[in-house]
């Protein structure tokens, strides 16, 4: 796959105005930062606790609220290359008959301009971690405390080293190090929102993995070219599970189980991780479970087990997402129920604004790092509500058993019209964050994009690399 990713800035000599970034966590969120602080000619590091960098299975999909942004750094032609075009999305009762389709025609693309994208998640990690010189990512940097002041902002981990920079991000996921530092410092000073003091709300035990290609005369459905996405129901069972179809000849799958509220808070923290786990007696339960390709069995043996994960899904929306020098992108600051497929955009976005905003800075004294930060907060927080409000609601529809959630699915998947449900979807899609500090993605479709904050600087820039004078 040929890059279109420039080569690397030269080094950047310390101005007193270009800042140091400190990267905890080389996550989606912590990667697509980097190669955004690379175009600004930024200096940042990684610091990930994992002994290797190896992503592990699952489905994922992106969609118009942060393509633009990929077609601005090149990478949405590398994106297409490892991800299927997705139009469909059926959802199934367990005996396979259709509860409701929601199809992606012909109208809906001429209006948002864009395919979703639907690939297994490593594919996604691994081109944007091939954007990223490995000299910057240090493995097995487990973050124990931090500290910051006016002179900067610093990192102790686990094996004695520390580390020094301008400003902090905690790009480090559910369980972050880094807010649990900051958290500690901002409530020893009596100025930690009550609320965060509280855990994430456990909600789901989900199980996932991606199969070994498979042959398509055994599975057919393969050699579509289009994502083929069922959301299969069950009946007299906690669980709901799906499956996808993938580049490679692969198909992505997950089995979902509503939680009780009797999960004890250790097994919780045992499973916060995407992770291998001992998976067996879930397996056990699921594998009978039909699929439009036969049994959910049948993907769970074609997968390697080492690549068969299980993780809580947990939500929570957290107050505080800077102080200081350090700010909290992504999984760290916001939880998201994966149903709606924001989770990994969001964080994205994250790192697209936290750029803008680091490109905006004035000089790395503290106030002006820290009125940066507060601005990524206020640019952010909005749409992030409002997108952990709808995860919640799409958890619901989709892997609820209540019978309130069976009535509420029951009543928006037959009864809704069509226009209020493209209504709603056109409305998430006009949020779509870019660069400021790079050309904007052309316009695709007719629906009426969100402004964002133009960038101040970058228009004197251009002003000057033209040679056009001050307006009067």
């Amino acid at each position: 796959m040929e890059s279109t990713y420039p080569s690397q800035p030269p080094h950047v000599i310390r101005d007193g105005k270009t800042p140091h970034v400190m990267i905890v966590g080389a996550g989606l969120a912590g990667l697509l930062l980097a190669i955004l602080l690379d175009r600004i000619n930024v200096p940042y590091e990684i610091y990930e606790r994992s002994e290797e960098i190896r992503p592990l299975g699952g489905v994922m999909s992106l969609n118009a609220n942060i393509l633009p942004a990929f077609e601005q750094l090149g990478l949405l032609d590398d994106l297409k290359e490892v991800s299927l075009p997705s139009r469909d999305f059926n959802i199934l009762t367990g005996n396979l008959e259709k509860i409701a389709v929601f199809e992606g025609d012909d109208e809906t693309f001429e209006t948002i301009g864009y395919h979703i994208r639907l690939f297994s998640r490593p594919k996604l990690y691994s081109l944007l971690l091939s954007h990223v010189p490995a000299e910057k990512i240090h493995l097995k940097k487990k973050v124990t405390s931090i500290a910051h002041n006016k002179d900067g902002a610093t990192i102790e981990c686990s094996d004695g080293t520390t580390y020094h920079g301008d400003i902090l991000v905690g790009a480090d996921g559910a369980y972050s190090s880094v807010r649990q530092g900051l958290y500690k410092l901002l409530q020893d000073k009596g100025q930690l929102p009550e609320s965060d003091t509280k855990g994430l709300s456990k909600c789901n035990i989900c199980m996932v993995g991606t199969t070994n290609p498979l042959n398509p005369e055994k599975y057919p459905c393969l050699t579509n070219s289009t994502s083929l996405s069922y959301q299969i129901i069950g009946e007299g069972t906690p669980y709901t599970w799906s499956s996808m179809t993938v580049p490679n000849n692969q198909i992505c799958w997950n089995a979902v189980m509503q939680l009780g509220s009797d999960v004890s808070e250790s097994e919780k923290f045992r499973n916060s991780e995407w992770g291998p786990e001992s998976n067996e007696a879930m397996i056990k339960e699921v594998r009978d479970f039909r699929v439009p390709t036969g049994t959910l069995g049948d993907l769970i043996d074609a997968t390697p087990k080492e690549d068969i994960s299980r993780v809580f899904l947990e939500d929570k929306l957290f107050e505080t997402w800077n102080h200081g020098r350090v700010v909290l992108i992504g999984d760290a600051c916001h939880k998201l129920l994966p149903s709606s497929g924001q989770g990994a955009v969001n964080a994205m976005q994250d790192a697209v604004i936290l750029a803008n905003c680091i490109y905006e800075l004035r000089s790395v004294a503290e106030n002006d790092v820290a009125e940066a930060l507060h601005d990524f907060k206020e640019q952010r927080y909005p749409h992030v509500k409002d997108q952990y409000e709808a995860s919640q609601m799409s958890a619901k529809l989709l892997y609820g058993q209540t019978f309130f959630e069976k009535i509420l699915r029951k009543v928006v998947l037959n009864y809704m019209p069509k226009s209020i449900q493209r209504k709603s979807m056109t409305k998430d899609l006009a949020y779509r964050p870019q660069a400021s500090f790079l050309p904007q993605a052309p316009k695709r479709g007719t629906l009426n994009v969100l402004p964002q904050k133009p960038s101040k600087r970058y228009q004197e820039e251009q002003r000057l690399a033209a040679g056009t004078p001050n307006a009067i």
